[in-house]
């Protein structure tokens, strides 16, 4: 079925108006930002094709990330770079590029609708909703500008650092990852306080491999 308004619905019915879905791409991957995006859609808004971002191809999210900035009443995007998902873990780095996209959104929301993460320091009323990203329209709209714009930036990184390929893998653990982080050693993009990264950059520092980047 995909995801509907309903729970935009049931946020009008109380009274909001602006009601702002927010999500996040690149929690699980070794090297990059985490980015998130906040999106408020206007009442009964049609997005054919829109979903949970993981669902779609390429594509199709390049496409309906045009669609949406093109009938939004607003969109956020914030995020948090390697050295502070290392300073703060990654759940903090996200709520920190969570509240960044919301102070980039304009106007600002009365209401948030959030994929299952909640937001302390925030005091606009919201729901979380586990696995929202498949529910909630506004939600999988801002999966979309998250997982469109993560991806933009990893393929300027890919130009930075060839020879991780990130243009391929966009930071994730995959063997291909794995196997040039061991060659190379992490660069100044990886994440290294997560366990793949943190071995390579100590076979690294043992074997004198050069690491590519300021090391923690």
């Amino acid at each position: 079925m995909g995801p509907t308004e309903e729970f935009e619905q049931e946020a009008r019915r109380c009274g909001y108006r602006r009601i702002a879905g927010i999500d996040e791409a690149g929690r699980g991957p070794l090297a990059g930002p985490v980015v998130a995006a906040a999106v408020i859609l206007p009442f009964r808004c049609r997005l054919a094709g829109v979903d949970d971002s993981k669902q779609l191809t390429e594509a199709e999210r390049d496409r309906l990330y045009a669609v949406i900035l093109e009938k939004a009443v607003g969109v956020g995007i914030g995020s948090a770079d390697a050295h502070e998902i290392d300073s703060l873990n990654i759940l903090e780095a996200t709520r920190l590029a969570m509240r960044r996209a919301l102070d980039n959104l304009a106007p600002a929301p009365d209401y948030l609708l959030t994929d299952a993460v909640t937001l302390p320091a925030v005091t606009v009323p919201g729901r979380p909703i586990i696995k929202g990203d498949a529910l909630s329209l506004s939600i999988a709209a801002a999966s979309i500008i998250a997982k469109v714009t993560r991806d933009r930036l990893m393929a300027a990184y890919h130009e930075a650092f060839p020879q991780y390929n990130f243009l391929s893998h966009k930071g994730y653990g995959t063997v291909e990852h794995l196997q040039r982080l061991a060659r190379y050693g992490p660069c100044a993009i990886h994440r290294r306080t997560f366990a793949p990264v943190r071995e390579s950059n100590l076979r690294a520092k043992q074997g004198g491999v050069r690491v590519t980047g300021p090391s923690v």
